[in-house]
């Protein structure tokens, strides 16, 4: 396949979400890797114009790198849709659903899907009961952002209030969920076949905003060190999990194991970060494909 079967591609990055810089990194390593395969990629940020520019420009498909809402919630899924522009990634359900880490939980435990306990709390008298019955520490998340945004590690019934108001900030639903002290892993789904599973140990109290993005002491081991059958287990499950949301194209999916290794679905991600730090590009250099050619595989689930 030649590149001109591709024709005038966008990539769609930036945005408004508050995971705009993050996109913006993502989107200029996406850019940069397709106009080295000599693709006709150019750069389309959605602060800057509006979606009718697409059809107006002479686009004919979307490479999807942003991050966070409107970028991962279906809306611009959506809006791409109703111009008739073909795209990368999930589409409009299973993008609004994997954007909300509660209905996510709630679709994948009904498919008997393993997942941490947790509680929706309303106030930070709701945060308190909650940590009284599933122990501290406990990890009190927004349901609707990404990067870790809001995420708050909370380790003293003291901290309820400033961990209620940190994680309310950014949304109106908060969850609090069980902490799971085994390690913390994700696996790269690629057009519904799961890559190579990667372990991620971050120097900070867990894998933050600081430590996916800015700091380089973050350790990542990829493969994973899982056993054998783990790996087998936790590739299976992310298959399922991606099946489950009606997923598309790509995703990752990300797990914690217990100390007793046990695993548990955490969250899925239907723009994966493509940053020099990102672990789609990571997992996808573990099978044999270069960060060039796991974005040209990207692009051609638009075909």
């Amino acid at each position: 396949m030649t590149t001109k079967h591709y024709g005038k591609v966008a990539v769609i990055m930036g945005g408004h979400s508050n995971e705009r810089e993050v996109s913006l990194m993502s989107g200029g390593g996406v850019l940069a890797a397709l106009q080295s395969r000599g693709v006709d990629a150019h750069a389309f940020d959605p602060a800057a114009k509006p979606l009718a520019a697409l059809r107006d420009e002479g686009f004919d498909r979307a490479f999807l790198i942003l991050h966070g809402r409107g970028g991962e919630d279906g809306t611009i899924q959506g809006a791409l849709e109703f111009l008739g522009l073909p795209y990368t990634g999930c589409g409009v359900m299973a993008s609004a659903i994997a954007m909300d880490k509660w209905r996510t939980k709630l679709l994948w435990e009904a498919a008997g899907l393993p997942v941490p306990e947790y509680r929706i709390v309303e106030n930070a008298a709701e945060l308190r009961r909650a940590a009284d019955e599933l122990g501290l520490p406990l990890f009190v998340k927004p349901a609707h952002e990404g990067s870790s945004v809001g995420v708050v590690k909370l380790k003293s019934l003291d901290d309820c209030e400033a961990a209620w108001a940190e994680a309310s900030k950014h949304d109106a639903i908060v969850l609090a969920e069980r902490n799971i002290a085994g390690g913390e892993f994700t696996c790269a789904v690629l057009d519904g076949k799961a890559l190579s599973t990667v372990r991620i140990i971050p120097a900070t109290e867990f894998y933050d905003y600081e430590a996916k993005y800015i700091r380089d002491d973050t350790e990542y081991r990829c493969p994973a060190g899982l056993s054998d059958a783990d790996e087998a287990l936790a590739r299976q499950l992310s298959e399922k999990a991606y099946r489950v949301l009606g997923a598309s194209g790509w995703a990752r999916i990300d797990f914690l194991t217990d100390t007793d290794g046990t695993i548990y679905l955490l969250e899925a991600n239907t723009a994966p970060g493509m940053t020099s730090h990102s672990l789609f590009p990571m997992a996808a250099r573990e099978a044999g494909l270069s960060y060039e050619d796991l974005v040209l595989k990207v692009l051609d689930t638009t075909l």
